[in-house]
């Protein structure tokens, strides 16, 4: 059975967007203008006019891409908001209610707001992050770096290969369709054939990566078995849904916003930017000092972002600013603590617990750490923290390629689990076994990691022969 159920299986322009003028849970008026404006107005909002053709082609594929994934996600709607997007740009990307337009992005937005950019493979808008890159940095592109590269003689499609991969698709000629909503309109159950049926099997199976407790469907063809009915009744235990085994609207809505958070966690996760630095608690900083703790923080942002609609995403440039502390200050509302804004031990405790929680979810292969230097602490039976949770996933993941090293269970406590696979890592490696983490067991398990997780495997070493 194939699927072809526009604006929910094929990617269209929508004829018109609506947009709230303010964050999600703020009091706004909500405006609704043709999607063709809409891009107008941000690229207005957002780029200069005299900047080369080819950076501002490049950021308005951008643009329509960031648009295009919340309406097709159904990003705010399938969360029971009667908009499509903000103008809120730690939410999403600015637009200033009747703004002038600068000619030549007229121009150019008339010809490229049907287009839109793609991971190959995928049928999804991607959500196309992006910043300035003077004053603020992010996992995506750099406005300022697209003008520098489109003077250097670089295409659009090469400055957004050189930002988000080149793995990654322009679609054009996208056609144009009014926007409705995507349930079908009636609940699905037992004994039901028909496309809704086996785009919800491929979305539930998605989300059994993520989630193993979700019985993953066997070869979903769009007949609602009793495999699938397994499935939803796993799914919405799970999600806290009445677990009645059938797809109504709200477990209809409820599996869209999961798919899309795991997916663009997946998206996170590629790049290898969630887990880059989460040294150990240290009190806060001041306002314009640049330190890993806060770059740790604001990627925890980031991926509680996926999760949890009122907590914003955030630049990643390890300045607590305004927007950091903002953020900071929507998940301690989220998460029912002092709304200070000031990352206090409490906070980032909840933050990291919460973050693990999620990316315990993961399997190792699709977390991607960096080489970190040893922080300074020796970790041994009864550590705990962000330290011992990095020690976990480095050997969780080794474990996985390496025979005869036990995987060590990420929860941030240095038990005997731990304890044992170190001491395994240590004699397989020749190093003295203490089941301590010093600094050079340190550096070796991140040496070993990192040769493993990226192919180098001719510097690894081997067994040590007893």
């Amino acid at each position: 059975m194939s699927i072809e159920i526009p604006g929910l299986t094929q990617v269209v322009i929508p004829s018109a967007i609506t947009v709230h003028l303010g964050a999600p849970d703020e009091p706004a008026e909500n405006v609704t203008v043709p999607f063709l404006d809409y891009i107008k107005n941000v690229a207005s909002s957002e780029l200069y006019p005299t900047w080369p053709e080819s950076a501002l082609r490049a950021n308005i594929y951008a643009i329509t891409s960031i648009a295009l994934n919340r309406i097709f996600t159904e990003w705010y709607r399938s969360r029971g908001y009667n908009f499509d997007i903000t103008n809120d740009t730690r939410f999403d990307q600015a637009f200033v209610n009747n703004r002038g337009i600068f000619d030549s992005v007229s121009v150019l937005s008339d010809e490229l707001f049907d287009s839109f950019i793609t991971r190959q493979g995928q049928i999804e808008p991607l959500y196309a992050q992006f910043c300035d890159g003077r004053v603020s940095f992010c996992p995506g592109l750099l406005q300022w770096g697209s003008v520098a590269l489109a003077q250097e003689g670089y295409t659009p499609y090469e400055i957004l290969q050189y930002y988000y991969g080149t793995d990654i698709n322009i679609q054009t000629d996208t056609p144009i369709a009014e926007a409705y909503e995507t349930y079908p309109g009636i609940p699905l159950q037992l004994g039901d054939n028909n496309p809704y049926v086996l785009l919800m099997q491929i979305r539930l199976n998605t989300i059994a990566t993520n989630y193993p407790a979700i019985q993953r469907i066997p070869n979903p063809a769009g007949t609602y078995d009793e495999a699938t009915q397994a499935a939803v009744r796993q799914f919405q235990g799970i999600f806290n849904l009445p677990v009645t085994g059938i797809i109504d609207k709200s477990t209809w809505y409820e599996i869209r916003r999961i798919y899309a958070a795991v997916t663009r966690l997946a998206e996170l996760t590629s790049r290898g930017i969630i887990l880059s630095e989460i040294p150990e608690y240290t009190p806060t900083p001041g306002p314009e000092e640049v330190v890993p703790r806060v770059q740790a923080v604001q990627y925890f942002l980031n991926v509680l972002s996926a999760y949890y609609n009122t907590i914003p995403t955030v630049d990643i440039n390890g300045v607590l600013n305004t927007q950091t502390r903002t953020a900071i200050m929507e998940f301690q509302k989220t998460f029912n603590l002092p709304i200070t804004g000031l990352v206090d031990e409490q906070t980032w405790t909840t933050m990291f617990n919460a973050v693990s929680g999620i990316l315990n979810t993961l399997p190792p292969s699709v977390i991607a750490l960096p080489a970190l230097l040893w922080p300074g602490i020796t970790y041994q039976l009864g550590s705990e923290g962000p330290g011992v949770y990095l020690i976990q996933q480095y050997l969780s993941y080794i474990a996985s390629v390496l025979e005869g090293i036990p995987p060590a269970e990420p929860d941030g406590i240095y038990g005997p689990r731990t304890e044992l696979a170190v001491r395994t890592f240590q004699e397989y490696f020749g190093i003295d076994v203490t089941g301590v983490v010093d600094r050079y067991t340190w550096d070796r398990i991140v040496l070993i990691y990192r040769n493993l997780r990226f192919g180098n495997t001719s510097n690894i070493g081997g067994p040590q022969e007893s």
